[in-house]
């Protein structure tokens, strides 16, 4: 079955650079298409779409503020932000907001078409690291170390919470595996655990909460 892609963008001339590129592909298919924000909501209303490629400034509705509305839906379709190096602060509004990564609009066709494919199988697409230095930048906006922790928090194993900071460290399943002497398997459950315990989509989620909790430090370690 082909991976249904709705494309929102108010650049015509963007959207249609994009289509070109997905029809390509033997296993995706553009179903919708919107202008805003508002319309994407308005054609997820009709249409079934499993990955929604969502720029942010746009007007009526900007991306950042449609993609909130589109996650708090029950079986959401996933998102990715679309974003350029100087929106920085968008794309961290939009992992906040419920994306599953984010992206530059400049990306290579087949970076695209990879990130795409990741996002409908349940991965994030933004690597760890990046996401680790997304927020350190914008540290300020986030709550001082010290503040009360998110309550689910404490449902977590003594491992898990061992596992959350490493993911929130930025390091990957693999190198995780080796800090702590387990298989990737092990890892990839522990993971899973993690998001289900605290109701998170996705790795990158995990990182904003352990940034906004006070359990990872900007630029630092565990707190």
């Amino acid at each position: 079955m082909s991976i249904r892609v709705m494309l929102v963008d108010d650049q015509v001339l963007l959207r249609t650079g994009f289509r070109m590129v997905l029809a390509a592909q033997p296993d995706m298919e553009v179903v919708a298409e919107a202008g805003d924000g508002a319309e994407a909501i308005e054609n997820l209303r009709a249409t079934a779409v499993d990955v929604v490629l969502m720029d942010v400034r746009m007007p009526r509705l900007d991306g950042v503020e449609a993609t909130r509305r589109i996650c708090a839906e029950p079986n959401a379709p996933k998102v990715l932000i679309l974003t350029t190096f100087d929106l920085d602060e968008y794309a961290f509004s939009g992992l906040k907001a419920g994306a599953s990564g984010f992206m530059l609009k400049d990306v290579p066709p087949g970076e695209l078409l990879n990130a795409i494919r990741s996002v409908h199988s349940g991965d994030a697409v933004v690597a760890p690291s990046t996401t680790r230095r997304l927020l350190d930048r914008f540290a300020p906006m986030l709550p001082s170390p010290g503040k009360p922790r998110h309550k689910e928090l404490d449902r977590l194993t003594d491992r898990e919470r061992e596992v959350m900071l490493l993911v929130a460290q930025g390091l990957s399943n693999g190198e995780i595996a080796g800090r702590l002497v387990l298989s990737d398997a092990t890892v990839k459950t522990h993971v899973g655990r993690i998001l289900t315990k605290l109701g998170l989509r996705d790795r990158v989620q995990v990182v904003v909460l352990a940034y906004e909790t006070g359990l990872v430090r900007a630029g630092g370690g565990g707190g």
